[in-house]
């Protein structure tokens, strides 16, 4: 590159912290800001929002859900023309969408970035989906630098929904079987049941989902009483049943149908 890329990066945190320290070592200019974390070696350090944006061709916000609205307000004024906003914080398409029109007024493109996998291990390379009016040149800024970016053809808010559909079923069945193996402490079976989840996951086949899926419908009735039951087993271990009577409920609702 001709020129050197100037990111700005707010938050450095397990994610922006590798982020900025991978993109600094492979020769972007890094500006990076955090009110709790300083600024590593090799970035630029920022003493806001605002600095950290100060000619940027991409800023980086990855930090919190909650916050997202309040960073962006603070740091977008500073950016030049032609620069991307890009918010990998994981939260609802329609904050989303609410980030992409505070953007758009403001006259900067907007990218809707998904982190697809734990960082820790890939770091930068971590798979990203990326949705908005900003996907483009997301990826034409990040991509030379080794940033696994899948575009997307959609709307602000497109990579956040797939993400969190994802979210909803393989953070559900992590939480189901940490449940299940606290339960399982509390009554002196847990090495049987932990052999009981590996032989079953890794017994699954292309087949495992619908055979769930169909199960689920045609044994409502039965399956509710069930979890009934296991709610107030847990309940009776000491164990609050979140998950047990998450699925007692769904059940019920099926049953109805």
């Amino acid at each position: 590159m001709s020129q050197r890329t100037v990111i700005g990066v707010l938050g450095l945190g397990e994610a922006g912290g590798a982020f900025s320290a991978d993109l600094a070592a492979a020769g972007a200019q890094v500006r990076g800001y955090d009110p709790a974390v300083p600024a590593g070696p090799g970035l630029v350090a920022a003493s806001s929002e605002a600095e950290a944006a100060t000619g940027a061709d991409l800023v980086l916000s990855v930090n919190r859900s909650a916050v997202a609205v309040e960073v962006l307000e603070a740091g977008i004024g500073a950016l030049p023309e032609g620069a991307v906003w890009a918010d990998l914080n994981t939260a609802s398409p329609a904050k989303k969408q609410r980030l992409a029109e505070i953007a758009e007024r403001r006259g900067i493109a907007f990218a809707d970035v998904a982190i697809m996998a734990p960082v820790p291990e890939p770091r930068l390379r971590v798979p990203m989906l990326v949705s908005g009016p900003g996907t483009a040149r997301f990826a034409e800024l990040l991509g030379p630098f080794g940033a696994q970016v899948e575009v997307l053809d959609g709307p602000p808010g497109l990579a956040a929904t797939r993400k969190l559909l994802r979210s909803v079923y393989f953070k559900g069945m992590a939480a189901s079987i940490v449940e299940a193996l606290e339960a399982a402490r509390a009554a002196g079976f847990e090495e049987l049941l932990r052999e009981n989840i590996v032989a079953d996951l890794t017994r699954a086949g292309e087949s495992t989902v619908e055979r769930i899926v169909s199960g689920t419908y045609r044994h409502a009735v039965r399956r509710t009483d069930e979890m009934t039951a296991a709610t107030e087993m847990l309940t009776d271990l000491g164990i609050t049943p979140n998950m047990a009577a998450g699925s007692r409920d769904l059940h019920a609702r099926l049953s109805e149908k």
